[in-house]
């Protein structure tokens, strides 16, 4: 037997042929939503908004801001962990005590009371926001009770501001540790590179300054002691210039001791330290001018003539007589000179190895100030960072970063279909599912369940046989060869 449905009214012989295929499962359904409806206990949510900020310490420019979206995502983040952790739920559950309808004997509470509380809150951000995007997240509770939601969403705030605190001190208390074994071993490397650079500036003693001009300089620049060393090598070639001049006016006057004709071809220039000789030239020069001139109008016995050789030749005595006065100190001169030449050249070497020292010493120095500025800043930095360790320890037990914005609220109604929604939905859900069980049915029935509901089908189908034609119902009658 196939049963083609071609429009309601052949879903209605259907419903009137198998009523009990289709009434059973209605009524069940419909029973099973009203019992559920009436056993099935409130749901009421509790919702904690929340705030979060960032620590003050070491953060001068903005304090308690983020300075990127990244690291407000990772508090977050750590918060939830937190929430999560079996500690916090325990102490919130053991705080707030079992429900009136508790029925376990074991200790409150037990590992799956606990499991459900996990599954029975969240965190969530705003409305239309990403988790980790913004400042404000809300803690949200659910519980059959409307009290106790309340009560454990301000408990859960409380055990998640303190477990939070917790791990606050906990990291700076091992940063305090860390950084204490930091700055030990700073302050030792700083003593050991000061103790280098002591030796260094004892072993150069009046010359720091000018070893630390060098090293700030890179070498560069002109120092107290090269300019000392430039006005020594000039005031040495002006040394040597003169003692070479007086070394020639030396032989020069020992050779006019001998030939006083040699002095007269002598330059001014080397004379001008002997006045008195110079004078003596100048006035032989002229008796030997009044001379040639009295010869050129006179005998040479003339008294006149007589007379001016007599000037000349006294003047020759005298000028011989200032040439051996003139010789000894110019010997005197001479030494003299050569002694300040030879003082002059040892100041000199001196100094050119003071330099020297200086110049090997330059690179070591400057090498260990750097290490000694370098380790002085390092020392700083971990003296910083330890007082901001510290001010950490101190706000994690006096300050929390997580603050409240007004206390949990569950709304006027709890969470979840009404009673009356619910047995709507069963009287509706009821009848729709005895004809999907109807329709899934019949196609799967064997012939000889066709042949037992044949009945009913013919009682269903008799008001359309009545209507029929006579002439159809002739046609029905048997044949009479059939009869027979």
């Amino acid at each position: 037997m196939q049963i083609s449905l071609t429009g309601p009214a052949d879903l209605v012989r259907l419903l009137v042929a198998y009523p009990l295929r289709w009434l059973l499962p209605a009524v069940m359904v419909v029973l099973a939503t009203a019992g559920y409806a009436t056993l099935r206990p409130d749901t009421w949510q509790a919702t904690q908004a929340l705030i979060i900020r960032n620590e003050a310490a070491g953060n001068s420019d903005a304090p308690g801001k983020f300075h990127h979206a990244d690291e407000m995502k990772t508090l977050l983040e750590t918060v939830l962990e937190l929430a999560k952790s079996r500690g916090v739920l325990a102490q919130t559950l053991e705080e707030v005590g079992p429900p009136a309808d508790r029925s376990s004997a074991e200790a409150w509470p037990s590992d799956e009371e606990i499991n459900q509380f996990s599954e029975a809150f969240k965190i969530s951000p705003p409305k239309g926001a990403e988790f980790g995007k913004t400042e404000v997240f809300y803690l949200v509770v659910q519980d059959h009770n409307r009290r106790r939601a309340i009560a454990l969403a301000t408990t859960l705030c409380n055990q998640l501001e303190a477990r939070y605190n917790q791990v606050r001190d906990v990291r700076a208390q091992s940063m305090v540790g860390e950084l204490t074994k930091t700055m030990q071993l700073a302050q030792t490397d700083l003593q050991d590179s000061t103790a280098r650079l002591k030796q260094v500036e004892q072993q150069v003693g009046s010359d720091l300054a000018e070893l630390r001009h060098l090293s700030q300089s890179g070498g560069g620049g002109e120092s107290d002691l090269r300019r000392k060393s430039l006005e020594l090598e000039s005031e040495l070639r002006k040394a040597v210039a003169v003692e070479r001049n007086l070394t020639a006016l030396l032989d020069n006057l020992e050779a006019s001791l001998a030939d006083q004709g040699q002095l007269l071809a002598t330059p001014n220039g080397l004379l001008e330290s002997q006045p008195a000789l110079r004078k003596l030239k100048d006035g032989l020069l002229d008796a030997q001018l009044r001379t040639a001139q009295l010869l050129g109008t006179m005998s040479p016995v003339h008294p006149q003539v007589i007379a001016a050789r007599e000037a000349e030749q006294e003047i020759r005595r005298h000028l011989r007589g200032e040439l051996i006065v003139a010789i000894r100190g110019v010997e005197l001169d001479r030494n003299l000179a050569s002694s300040r030449e030879q003082t002059l050249k040892e100041q000199l070497d001196t100094l050119h190895e003071r330099l020297e020292l200086l110049a090997g010493l330059r690179a070591e120095y400057a090498g260990l100030v750097a290490e000694v500025e370098h380790r002085t800043k390092l020392l700083e930095g971990t003296q910083r960072q330890m007082v901001e360790a510290r001010a950490s320890q101190s706000s994690a037990l006096t300050a929390s970063l997580i603050s409240r914005l007004d206390d949990p609220t569950t709304g006027p109604r709890p969470i979840g279909p009404g009673r009356s929604m619910l047995l709507l939905a069963g009287l509706a859900g009821g009848p729709i599912f005895g004809l999907a069980i109807l329709l899934i049915s019949l196609p799967s029935a064997p012939n000889a369940g066709a042949r037992r509901v044949e009945p009913a089908v013919r009682s269903a189908n008799r008001g359309l046989s009545l209507k029929q034609s006579p002439a159809a119902r002739t046609d029905r009658r048997p044949h009479p060869s059939r009869v027979l």
